[in-house]
């Protein structure tokens, strides 16, 4: 690890402001570009979890939880402060923990900034209502945090999702539990390095890394979290809400997506190709909200799909430091369910029609896949409806907008979809029809504004994290009602 990044490391699990060693050992750090461990983590466990619930607790009769929100909204700002000096280290960190290029990382490390400053911000400005009632009466609202809220991350964004999970909790005055993903854990722990510096009470952030089915399931069941937001697959998305369910807990879920985006013969090709292409590959196509799917109108189907294989051809795929179109996918095993699936387009026979390209020097031992273009496969084979997780897009034409409709809604999910079209009102008609919990016209992403509430719907999940939105899901409505003739 280079020393500028190993100066954030972090030791152990921290608990109540403290860091100790977990009971349960080590777990090794590999570095997807090459394989090779670089170093290790704690493995925290249903102890650690326990602990660190009770120090949350604790926390909200303590320092933290007598913080007015205008204070808790200057900690949160000072820590953004400290993460923006850290920018290039803790880009570099999670460019070897992930295995994204670094400017991906830097990106990412940049948003953790940026949320830490929008919420800083919103800390002071989420607010009750006064209603109009009867004569007699006045009636208001308050928003109060939740209490002890868990956040279970995955690998693929660390730092992006601790950003729009945890941050979002502390602002509405909740004491939080993390529980970071084995795979994916350096971020993470540098970012609670920080806090504590910064001054974040103790007990305000506990962060217990671990194996998902101890750490995890522990956080997840523990009868004294009141809240639990959750991203990663749909299988451990319904064994999370099935825990919280015992005890009546809400539950925030992102389960992931195929996301599509609908060119229309209309479109401004020039202006969609490098999004529908970069969509699809960004963080080597591990990404819930990738554009998966690309859906083009009968007319301009051949024009779009050579484009894009044009754009393949060139795609270089290498380390995470070299900073390269696409790096490694994050395992052996992540690399081997890729795999799988091309092997599955050429056993029915699916047109690859472009691939990109590995470099030279990219080491033997890391998880290399060349992004792969695929034509033309019918709307019920499995890699239009499944989550394949990796940089392979498939290109499937239509002939009208009802058709594009249909395609652009016939999967299980619900995440994000893009549209592109000069018709007016078509953009207005494909907002309203396609069935995601973001809809982009004429882009894709919007740039991923922190202020932009982001959740799926179907089995992407539920819930909204990012903007506003975030702040009502980490707080309960209360009503109050005052009778006074």
């Amino acid at each position: 690890m280079p020393d500028d990044a190993s100066s954030l490391i972090a030791e152990g699990v921290l608990i109540d402001g403290r860091w100790r060693p977990a009971a349960g050992g080590r777990l090794p750090v590999e570095d997807p570009s090459t394989g090779a461990n670089i170093g290790d983590i704690a493995a925290g466990g249903a102890g650690e979890i326990d602990e660190a619930v009770d120090a949350a607790r604790r926390s909200l009769s303590g320092e933290w939880g007598k913080l007015t929100a205008t204070e808790r909204g200057r900690v949160l700002s000072r820590i953004g402060q400290r993460v923006l000096e850290h920018v290039d280290a803790l880009a570099e960190m999670e460019a070897m923990d992930v295995g994204k290029p670094l400017g991906q990382a830097r990106a990412d490390a940049a948003a953790l900034g940026r949320y830490l400053e929008f919420y800083g911000g919103a800390a002071d400005k989420l607010m009750g209502q006064t209603l109009e009632y009867q004569a007699g009466y006045t009636v208001f609202t308050l928003r109060e945090p939740h209490g002890v809220t868990g956040h279970i991350i995955p690998w693929n964004y660390p730092m992006q999702i601790l950003g729009r999970s945890v941050v979002g909790a502390l602002a509405a005055g909740n004491a939080t539990v993390l529980k970071p993903a084995e795979e994916a854990s350096l971020t993470a722990l540098a970012f609670a390095r920080i806090a504590t510096e910064c001054g974040l009470p103790p007990g305000a952030l506990n962060v217990v890394p671990g194996r998902g089915d101890e750490a995890g399931a522990a956080l997840a069941a523990h009868p004294d979290v009141d809240h639990v937001s959750f991203t990663g697959s749909g299988p451990v998305g319904a064994l999370v809400q099935k825990a919280a369910a015992g005890r009546a807990a809400p539950v925030t879920l992102e389960l992931g997506g195929k996301s599509p985006q609908v060119v229309f013969a209309d479109a401004d090709i020039d202006e969609a190709l490098p999004f529908l292409v970069n969509a699809g590959i960004q963080n080597a196509g591990q990404t819930c909200s990738a554009a998966s799917r690309i859906l083009v109108q009968r007319e301009v189907y051949q024009q779009v799909l050579e484009r894009m294989a044009a754009r393949y051809r060139e795609l270089r795929v290498g380390p995470a430091l070299a900073d390269l179109d696409v790096g490694p996918l994050i395992s052996a095993r992540q690399l081997e369910i890729v795999r799988g699936y091309l092997d599955l387009a050429e056993k029915d026979g699916l047109q690859v029609v472009a691939r990109g390209s590995l470099v030279d020097h990219a080491p033997a031992g890391g998880h290399y896949f060349a992004p792969a273009l695929i034509a033309g496969p019918p709307s019920g084979h499995r890699l239009v409806q499944e989550e394949i997780f990796g940089p392979a897009q498939v290109v499937i034409p239509f002939e009208d907008e009802d058709e594009a409709v249909a395609l652009a809604n016939g999967t299980p999910y619900g995440l994000v979809a893009g549209a592109w079209t000069r018709d007016g009102a078509r953009q207005f008609r494909m907002a309203h029809r396609l069935k995601a919990g973001q809809v982009f016209i004429n882009n894709y992403g919007a740039g991923g504004g922190v202020e932009l509430p982001f959740g799926g719907v179907k089995r992407s999940g539920h819930g909204r994290e990012k903007g506003f939105e975030a702040l009502y899901a980490f707080t309960q409505l209360k009503t109050v009602a005052v009778k006074h003739g």
